[in-house]
């Protein structure tokens, strides 16, 4: 690929701003459709019990009220929410639209009404009496799958029981200088995007369906609604306006959608559907929720030996999301060479909300078990936390490296990012400032945290490791690519029409990007999993690169391409005289990306106020490498992002639920997300390895943030206070724990 100067045309500023800080961006609530009603959702307010009854006769006999349903109105046509990817056991389990004769967690949809506005459909909404008879709950994961109650009668709490790797030999254990175990418990988080889930669906006067949603998978929604309607998938266009973040939350398709779209379509108007804040932290999906136990050992020079890794994971009432737990297993090596792992990760149904993909979808919580475990053994070693992990990690000569879990891992210099991150972090004054501050009584008490990850961008599957991508060029030489993916803030207007632009060696302005419209896109996978530029980009690269090649055979004999211009035969034709001569110059097809694996090393210096036990985070370092960076800045701002969601997770967010399954933070006072006030004096920092297998040598990186940040934090709180029992997130409370054990000689 022809690499221009820094000031070459085909660089632009981000193209999404303008309209998106003025207020000018154009959201599914913002759309004016002529006589769209709106609909409003009863839900569950008991975690589990038996579906009595569901009266709606007040709520039809509101004013302004236009229809009200339950499973009974659908008959034996009560869709199923289909599951993200099946897993064992998944089928068996089945989650209804609206619930039929059982609820499984607060928040549940069970009945939904449709007034002339939003006011009036939630006015007839309150109207609904609803009738449950309460069976006990189950909170906890490991406790569920021990439990004698079950949410689905006649099956097992335990969805899917899977393994990866072999199981370490007794002997392992036996003859290891060093055997440290712990219990980490990773809280549910919800993903808490600035816009909630929104959909509109409008009936055509055709017979065709226009269905307006902020998603990240409108191809993904289309196929699932032609599937529960048994429509042919032509008739049903999806499309994405902009989107207000989504972090994973809006890659499903969920109740609400289904039963959203069957309204429109038997009342023949549009119907919205706006999820509002406090039904967002109610029953949008969550993510995490998993008891982990590790055990990690070591020769007497800290050589790793063997790691086996235990999770119970909370899918919640339903197993929509029971593949994500898996990636915690198949993950669960790392960065270190170990020559024995085993993990054993079970995926268990309770009676709280969902769990779905969230930011990160299995890598943090695999990253956080390790990583603590490799501090307690450090600690146990009497050895640098540093040190130690540079005698373990792999090697850049292993690459290809196969894990004992299966993970084919493509490239990596793990110890170089290793060795950025402690130079960038100045790791010597803080841990020169530590030593002075316990030898003097002097201060709050100091620790310093490490963290070094490698995540899966894009997925391994065929079906998903492939993206479709078209490059269409105009008679007057304006040039349209579409692609598969869809934005929901990683600025792919900007990125990939520059990408197209430095690869035809044509000004920027000349691009136009489509996606998010399966009408105008006729097929694709969507944007999760840091799969956006791998996959996207790269798809569109080579169409970019395959232009070019049709448009040298177009002009004949001998022909070559440069900047925009096809010569041959002593004729000289622009791209766009090009396309006026003749047929049009286009050209399209899908192509095929392997899953990469990017990496990180971070470092985290905290202080804790021991009387009242906050943590303040006087410096955080991020070294990423996700390969060749198409566009610095942007990178940069999706590392910010995620390293705020992973400060979240590892200070402030939980959703709580009491022993009855009853969660308890109902709005953002009571679920805490960190703000510009709470970052940190943050260093970024990069080294880069190129993707061996595709041209563009681009590794994915939006969710490194979330993943390395955590365990650098906590490990820095945990050599701060010396207390390795601390669990997430480090409220003030967790910490004047920590600090009362520490005071009290509590190891």
């Amino acid at each position: 690929m022809r690499v221009p100067d820094a000031a070459a045309s085909w660089r632009l500023g981000r193209r999404e701003d303008a309209r998106l800080i003025t207020g000018a961006g154009r959201y599914v609530g913002d759309l004016d459709v002529p006589g769209c009603l709106d609909a409003a959702f009863v839900r569950s307010r008991v975690p589990h019990g038996r579906l009595v009854a569901v009266d709606t006769s007040a709520a039809t006999a509101t004013d302004g009220v236009v229809a009200a349903w339950t499973a009974a109105d659908l008959g034996d046509e009560v869709p199923l929410v289909p599951v993200y990817l099946a897993t064992p056991g998944s089928a068996h389990r089945p989650c209804p639209a609206l619930a039929v004769d059982r609820v499984r967690y607060v928040g549940e949809p069970i009945a939904v009404v449709v007034g002339a506005d939003r006011y009036v459909a939630e006015d007839g909404a309150d109207a609904v009496r609803v009738d449950i008879d309460p069976l006990p709950a189950l909170v906890d994961p490991g406790e569920a799958a021990a439990s004698a109650v079950q949410l689905f009668d006649g099956l097992d709490n335990v969805v899917t029981d899977m393994e990866f790797g072999d199981p370490v030999p007794d002997e392992v254990w036996q003859r290891a200088a060093v055997v440290v175990e712990a219990v980490y418990r990773q809280p549910r988080l919800v993903p808490t995007p600035m816009e909630p889930r929104a959909l509109l669906a409008v009936p055509e006067e055709d017979g065709r369906l226009t269905v307006w949603v902020s998603h990240q998978a409108p191809h993904r929604l289309r196929d699932d609604l032609a599937a529960d309607l048994k429509w042919d998938p032509e008739r049903i266009r999806v499309r994405v306006a902009d989107s207000g973040g989504g972090f994973g939350s809006k890659s499903g398709t969920y109740a609400e959608y289904l039963v959203v779209v069957r309204l429109a379509l038997r009342l023949g108007r549009p119907v919205r559907w706006l999820e509002d804040r406090a039904e967002s932290l109610l029953a949008s999906p969550q993510g995490r929720g998993q008891n982990q136990r590790v055990r990690l050992a070591a020769d007497a020079n800290g050589r790793m030996l063997a790691l086996d890794l235990e999770v119970d994971a909370d899918v919640g009432g339903y197993p929509l999301g029971a593949f994500v737990p898996g990636e915690t297993g198949r993950a669960a090596a790392g960065v270190y060479r170990t020559p024995d792992v085993h993990a054993r990760v079970r995926t268990v149904v309770t009676t709280t909300a969902l769990t779905t993909p969230y930011r990160g979808a299995g890598r943090p919580e695999q990253v956080y078990a390790v990583e603590r475990a490799v501090d307690l053994l450090a600690r146990r070693l009497g050895m640098d936390p540093a040190e130690l992990r540079r005698r373990n990690l792999v090697p850049p000569e292993a690459f290809p490296y196969e894990s004992p879990t299966g993970r084919r891992f493509d490239s990596g210099r793990y110890e170089e990012a290793l060795d950025l991150a402690l130079e960038l972090a100045d790791y010597a004054h803080w841990r020169e400032e530590q030593r002075r501050r316990r030898e003097g009584g002097d201060g709050w008490p100091l620790g310093v945290g490490l963290c070094v990850f490698a995540e899966r961008s894009g997925l391994e599957q065929k079906e998903v490791a492939q993206e479709w991508a078209a490059i269409d060029v105009a008679p007057g030489g304006g040039i349209v690519a579409r692609v598969g993916t869809c934005a929901t803030g990683q600025s792919h207007e900007t990125v990939f029409a520059e990408l197209v632009a430095r690869t035809l060696g044509v000004p920027a302005r000349q691009v136009t990007l489509v996606e998010g419209d399966t009408a105008e896109v006729p097929q694709g996978v969507g944007t999760y999993g840091s799969r956006s530029t791998q996959v996207g980009g790269s798809a569109l690269h080579r169409a970019a690169l395959e232009l070019i090649e049709e448009a040298k055979r177009r002009a004949g004999p001998g022909a070559s391409y440069a900047n925009g211009v096809v010569t041959a035969g002593g004729r000289s034709l622009t791209l766009g005289e090009l396309a006026a001569d003749g047929e049009p110059l286009r050209v399209e097809g899908v192509h095929e990306t392997p899953a990469a694996y990017a990496f990180g090393a971070y470092v985290a210096v905290v202080e804790v106020d021991t009387e009242l036990g906050v943590v303040h985070v006087l410096r955080l370092v991020a070294v990423d490498d996700c390969g060749v960076r198409l566009d610095d800045e942007i990178v940069e701002d999706q590392v910010r992002g995620a390293v705020v969601q992973g400060l979240g997770q590892a200070l402030y967010e939980v959703m709580p639920y009491d022993d009855e399954g009853r969660p308890q933070a109902a709005d953002l006072l009571g679920y805490l997300l960190p703000t510009i006030g709470e970052l940190p004096p943050l260093t970024l920092g990069s080294t880069v390895t190129p993707n061996p297998n595709t041209a563009l040598g681009a590794k994915g990186t939006g969710e490194a943030g979330c993943i390395g940040t955590p365990p650098a934090v906590v490990n820095a709180v945990v050599d701060a206070l010396g207390e390795p029992g601390i669990q997430l997130p480090l409220t003030p409370e967790e910490c004047r724990r920590a600090v009362a054990g520490r005071e009290a000689g509590v190891r």
